[in-house]
């Protein structure tokens, strides 16, 4: 059994930048506990029973605000925007004009830019028993984006257990925009040293290739014949140190995979199961795609919860979003939000056990 911690409020409860940081309970009360902090609007710790009923903490990530702060790992459990995943060179146009961003991955601006939302304290709205409401305005021109961006986030626990995101976002001026949560999961407990025992299933008869700086080429690729056909459900680690530039240049998978459902339909994207704990997470979401990642470049220097080392791919990510570098590629689903729109988006991690 791998044994937790629950989280201490007075770990997190703080002032940053004048505004208050805190920790949040939800719970269902049939065994599904979230705790989420408004710093970064992010999931410090997801607690599930396993096939024994232990409870298991199936999210990395620290046991304090300090640690998140200063943390190597700067996304674990956060809502990234205002544009998640890549955005080629830090640059796009809307209307003729371009805009540029700051680059902090390799040659291109990543998850928002240097500070993104995963960094800002949100506002909180309202907070009960099983859901919390947060709140961020981003400001016109904050990291480079064009327009006063007003998001909000709704994190329920369900009766059917599941930990629902509900995203609603307006803006004042156009601009792009792209919301992801960050958490990454680890089913046999966090802390475990691995997950390529995890079984994964992937709905999906494409995904996107990229260039070595993590930019999809354009067209979409069949998976069919490929290390990255998870139609079929296998091990994580069966084909991830395949001879394939893909994997070799992402030292494991970290692509997006473009989900088999209507456009704009919430549905199934996948389902992945811990062959020690029993435990299954079902992903559901209303967004095209779901970028994949294995924590590839964890350094194995990081430690976590209860000071356990965190190796590469002791984790994976199910990133539900629209595709890397949407703005400069018109054939994709557009990012684009318009003043008078509204974007909605919803994702759901479900839980249970294997049959």
């Amino acid at each position: 059994m791998n044994q937790i911690s629950l989280p201490q409020r007075s770990s997190f409860a703080s002032c940053l930048n004048g505004k208050d940081v805190d920790l949040y309970h939800l719970t269902n009360g049939k065994g599904i506990d979230a705790y989420i902090t408004n710093y970064g609007a992010r999931i410090v710790a997801l607690i599930v029973p396993d096939k024994d009923g232990n409870r298991t903490d199936v999210v990395l990530g620290h046991d304090s605000l300090q640690e998140y702060i200063d943390s190597e790992e700067q996304y674990f459990g956060a809502v990234c925007g205002r544009y998640a995943n890549r955005i080629a060179r830090g640059s796009f146009s809307i209307d003729g004009r371009c805009y540029s961003l700051p680059i902090n991955n390799g040659p291109n601006s990543l998850h928002g830019g240097i500070s993104g939302f995963n960094t800002k304290v949100w506002e909180v709205k309202s907070a009960g028993p099983s859901s919390l409401v947060l709140e961020y305005v981003s400001a016109d021109g904050e990291e480079g984006y064009p327009g006063e961006l007003v998001v909000r986030i709704i994190y329920s626990v369900t009766d059917e257990g599941a930990l629902h995101i509900d995203y609603r976002a307006t803006a004042d001026a156009p601009t792009v925009l792209n919301l992801t949560n960050h958490s990454y999961f680890n089913l046999s407990g966090a802390g475990d040293p691995s997950v390529h025992d995890h079984t994964l299933m992937i709905q999906a008869r494409h995904y996107l290739p990229t260039d070595d700086t993590a930019i999809p080429y354009g067209e979409p690729a069949e998976v069919e014949g490929t290390p990255f056909d998870f139609l079929t459900p296998h091990g994580i680690g069966d084909r991830i140190d395949s001879a394939m530039d893909q994997l070799i240049w992402a030292k494991g998978y970290d692509h997006t995979f473009i989900v088999d459902k209507p456009s704009g339909a919430y549905g199934f994207c996948g389902r992945c199961v811990s062959p020690k704990t029993g435990i299954v997470l079902d992903v559901y979401s209303t967004e095209p795609g779901m970028q994949v990642y294995t924590g590839n470049w964890m350094s194995g220097k990081l430690r976590g919860k209860s000071d356990r080392r965190y190796p590469a791919r002791s984790a994976v990510c199910f990133e539900t979003q629209h595709y890397p570098d949407s703005p400069n590629k018109p054939n994709y689903p557009t990012t684009l939000l318009r003043p008078g729109e509204v974007f909605e988006s919803r994702t759901a991690f479900r839980f249970g056990i294997v049959e």
